[in-house]
């Protein structure tokens, strides 16, 4: 008896599965179809929305489709990571986050409603962002050092201004004031805007922010940067050093800007996106544009990024349990 080859279980079996793979091909080469949307945890005008600003227009013409900046602020950017966890795992929603909502938050927040490392995809690391150590220009000291001796010879007077409690704006000035043994009194604010002005007005002695606004009013003489704290000296202040130059070794803290999904993206749809991000990245313009703003250029691939952030979660737990700092 012959057999039907068209009806065997096997045949048919062999044939569904090749359809299957047809159509995952043809969904990826026809990914992206429509805009796809980034959600920033903050209100528009900030750093990361400076950043997300450079990146779409290029994004766009690599992927071939809008991309969309959706502002969901609320709760130091937990509410933009709920609103991207709870979306699908298709590549049309994004999340452009920094430091605190990535790492610093899970160790922050008592009752945080979502986990790094298990309900994101992780995309793109775009960007390395130092901070500057800055004082009131008419406190009488014009380097890191000085500053040390002056708060250490006025132990409880000197007070250090934050955006918040448990922001990288409060964990780094903290670490900086335990590594040179110093006690300075920590006022926060509600946001880095009253925090400046305050600064600038003398209430607050000290402060930590990023380098883009920590130019801008350095060059302008109403704060004084005395070092920043990455590896190397930034563009954006050429001429203020390192924290490890002026004197303590190994002291380098840096945030960090990156992209994510939702958890359970396809792998191809990963790759596709981190592909493309990296194709953005090497755009000389888009270099530029950034170490003018501030920020330098670090792309991870999704596989490294997601290493590297695993890496980080302890370092700023360590450094928020350090602090004290909790919230609900």
């Amino acid at each position: 008896m012959r057999l039907n080859p068209w009806t065997s279980p096997f045949f048919r079996k062999a044939l569904a599965t090749l359809g299957l793979l047809v159509a995952g091909s043809t969904a990826l080469a026809a990914y992206p179809e429509k805009p796809i949307r980034v959600v920033i945890g903050f209100p528009a005008g900030g750093p990361l929305d400076q950043h997300a600003r450079l990146l779409a227009e290029r994004l766009q013409a690599v992927l071939g489709q809008p991309v969309l900046i959706d502002y969901k602020s609320g709760a130091g950017g937990t509410v933009g990571a709920q609103d991207v966890m709870k979306a699908p795992p298709d590549g049309y929603t994004l999340m452009l986050a920094n430091t605190g909502v990535m790492v610093i938050n899970p160790a922050l927040y008592t009752r945080l409603p979502y986990n790094t490392l298990k309900d994101f995809t992780p995309i793109a690391r775009t960007a390395m962002q130092p901070l500057a150590l800055l004082v009131n220009p008419k406190l009488p000291v014009t380097t890191l050092k000085e500053f040390v001796d002056y708060t250490r010879a006025r132990p409880g007077q000197i007070n250090y201004g934050s955006a918040g409690n448990g922001g990288i704006s409060h964990l780094v000035p903290e670490m900086f004031k335990n590594a040179a043994g110093l006690f300075m009194v920590h006022i926060p604010y509600r946001g880095s805007a009253p925090a400046f002005t305050d600064l600038m007005g003398g209430q607050v002695q000290f402060m930590g922010e990023s380098i883009p606004q920590a130019a801008n009013y350095h060059k302008q003489g109403k704060v004084r940067a005395l070092a920043v704290t990455s590896k190397e000296r930034n563009p954006a202040l050429p001429d203020i050093p390192t924290v490890i130059e002026s004197g303590f070794k190994g002291f380098e803290v840096v945030g960090f800007y990156g992209f994510l999904a939702p958890a359970g993206l396809p792998a191809d749809i990963t790759a596709k996106l981190s592909d493309a991000f990296k194709q953005v990245m090497t755009s000389a313009d888009i270099r530029n544009r950034m170490v003018a703003q501030g920020a330098d250029p670090a792309f991870l691939g999704s596989e490294d990024f997601a290493k590297f952030l695993a890496a980080e979660m302890p370092r700023w737990a360590q450094a928020v349990k350090a602090s004290g700092a909790k919230l609900d």
